[in-house]
């Protein structure tokens, strides 16, 4: 029996996120939108993801209004930025359960302490806003040279656009 295309017959809240953000390259599009990547053609490099992919991505994100499109800029919606704990958090089962070095830090800028997998400061005991973070290179981060993967071997703040 073929699967179904969609979960139109799931009573499921699950199921319905996952017509949303369930694809393959949906969730790395979001993770490199909260890293700062806006245009087109940055997502394109970064990801290496075949172009009419990306194209159909984005629009799907924006039809669901997780992203907007500004001018040439994808940029979060407050519906996209509440996806914060699933990214950081299914990095994090990753580096836990398949033995992945973090590739990415995340460090609380009013305290300057990185936040554990639950996403709450160490030193003040909250969890923190994408907007309070900033990014750091991991152990685990490999020596891409995309203009992306250049730019993010620096600190960042989250969210803040980076231009390559």
């Amino acid at each position: 029996m073929a699967l179904g295309k969609d979960y139109a017959a799931q009573d499921c809240s699950l199921a319905r996120a996952l017509e949303v953000v369930g694809e393959r390259w949906t969730l790395l599009i979001v993770r490199d939108a909260f890293y700062g990547v806006r245009r087109f053609s940055d997502f394109l490099v970064h990801l290496d993801i075949p172009r009419a992919v990306l194209s159909a991505r984005l629009q799907s994100l924006v039809d669901a209004g997780v992203l907007v499109k500004d001018g040439h800029d994808y940029v979060l919606t407050e519906m996209g930025k509440e996806l914060w704990p699933v990214v950081h958090t299914l990095a994090r089962w990753a580096e836990d359960h398949l033995s992945a070095e973090p590739c990415r830090v995340f460090v609380h800028l009013a305290c300057g302490t990185e936040i554990g997998p639950d996403g709450r400061c160490a030193a003040c005991g909250r969890h923190v806003a994408p907007d309070e973070l900033e990014i750091h290179a991991g152990p685990g981060v490999r020596r891409r040279t995309d203009p992306v993967s250049m730019v993010l071997r620096r600190p960042h703040r989250l969210l803040e656009p980076i231009r390559t």
